[in-house]
């Protein structure tokens, strides 16, 4: 890992996000190279947004059921930030401060996506919540897993919660979003200032962490494995 006075981050730690639409194989991946890297002889901390804490699995069940109350788009977005805010401090900060590596199946970007330029919201003013929820933190690594909407959804089968009953084109604004948010486009360079690594999930599985690996080690400055 880099030296702490080399990193842009005030943390010892690797904060490695993984992103992207339902059915690009966020939580099998993330599940998959926190392993790998575990085998490696780091320390690694894994969790999901929303959710990882108490607070955090609560109100995830509120913006996932369909049965819950009724949720604006600002209302939701900002549910998603409080289980954000709770998740690192209980569980990203420590693990960071302590010199581990997190892994985490989603975070800020998901929100300035879905919410934003998905469902309509300013993405500067989910961006300026987003830092005060997590108190500037961003991810050393983001790593968006592509797949075409007509693949995800495929893959995912029928909607399962409140979120995926969305329309179609809800989902082709999220794929686009994340496509913006990888190519710097739209300003979104400078409200997600982090590394961000596209990767192809329509490919094969194992194809898919090969990629993931790669981009990992190079982040990390480990030995390169083919």
């Amino acid at each position: 890992m880099k030296d702490r006075d080399e990193r842009r981050e005030p943390h010892p730690g690797f904060f490695l996000v993984l992103e992207g639409p339902d059915g690009g194989g966020k939580t099998t991946q993330a599940a998959r190279i926190a392993e790998e890297l575990r085998a490696r002889g780091l320390e690694i901390v894994t969790c999901r947004d929303p959710g990882g804490t108490a607070l955090g699995d609560w109100l995830r069940s509120i913006l996932m059921e369909r049965e819950t109350v009724p949720l604006s788009m600002r209302a939701e977005m900002l549910l998603f930030m409080a289980s954000r805010a709770q998740m690192v401090e209980e569980i990203i900060r420590p693990a960071l401060d302590s010199g581990h590596v997190v892994v985490c199946d989603r975070f800020l970007l998901s929100t300035i996506v879905y919410q934003g330029l998905a469902g309509g919201l300013d993405p500067k003013e989910i961006a300026a919540v987003g830092r005060a929820a997590t108190g500037g933190l961003v991810p050393d690594l983001t790593i968006v897993l592509d797949v075409p909407a007509e693949t995800a959804r495929a893959r995912v089968g029928p909607a399962r919660d409140r979120i995926e009953d969305r329309a179609a084109d809800y989902y082709e604004r999220v794929r686009a979003g994340y496509h913006d948010a990888a190519m710097r486009r739209r300003g979104l360079d400078k409200l997600y200032g982090t590394s961000i690594s596209m990767v192809d999930a329509s490919l094969d599985p194992e194809s898919v962490f090969l990629l993931i690996r790669r981009e990992v080690n190079l982040a990390l400055a480990l030995d390169p494995r083919s």
